[in-house]
């Protein structure tokens, strides 16, 4: 496949994950990774997990670092641009007619319904990458139980109204899991053949 095809192809492709899913990065993460890993085969399931991580880590939207490193995978600086563009520029137009009518477009009942239905299924689009990724963990128990921890205290931060920020959590477990992995060198090397 030629590079221009594969540049326009990752275009498009990008442009109908960003047309066709609401509730932002973390509702279009099942999207991407059904789209790039199952259907086209760009990047594999682990891919997916590490630039999730990645993506979540740096600053910006996840889904335009996901667009972004999907794109320099497959084609290089011009594959990444493209790609981005493609996850943006809808959002922008919708945004840019939106806040042209904005007054009148809150007061239609027709759109106001249709967004209560929109907020139920990106939920389902956030808990279904969420399961995806759970299934995906490898099989220690160490990253299941942070990832426990993590929902419980996020949940329980959220039912008492305390203010958790999620870089907090993040640090907390990446330093717990750099703890286990430190004591399990240490470990290893105290119980490890001896020459």
């Amino acid at each position: 496949m030629s590079k221009d095809r594969i540049r326009w192809e990752l275009f498009f492709t990008f442009m109908g994950i960003g047309l066709f899913t609401f509730g932002g990065g973390y509702a279009m993460i099942s999207v991407i990774e059904d789209i790039c890993s199952r259907r086209k085969g760009w990047i594999s399931h682990e891919e997916m997990m590490d630039m999730t991580v990645i993506a979540e880590s740096t600053p910006g939207p996840i889904a335009i670092n996901c667009a972004t490193f999907v794109g320099y995978r497959q084609a290089g600086l011009s594959g990444a641009v493209m790609a981005t563009l493609g996850v943006v520029l809808p959002s922008f137009g919708v945004i840019y007619l939106i806040s042209m009518f904005l007054d009148d477009f809150l007061e239609i009942q027709i759109i106001a319904h249709a967004f209560k239905g929109i907020r139920a299924a990106v939920g389902i689009l956030i808990l279904n990458a969420a399961v995806n990724m759970l299934k995906k963990l490898p099989p220690d128990p160490l990253p299941k139980v942070i990832a426990l921890c993590s929902f419980a205290a996020m949940f329980l931060a959220d039912l008492f109204c305390v203010d958790l920020s999620s870089i907090v959590l993040m640090l907390a477990a990446g330093a717990v899991s750099l703890v286990f992995a430190a004591g399990r060198a240490c470990a290893g090397q105290k119980g490890g053949d001896p020459r």
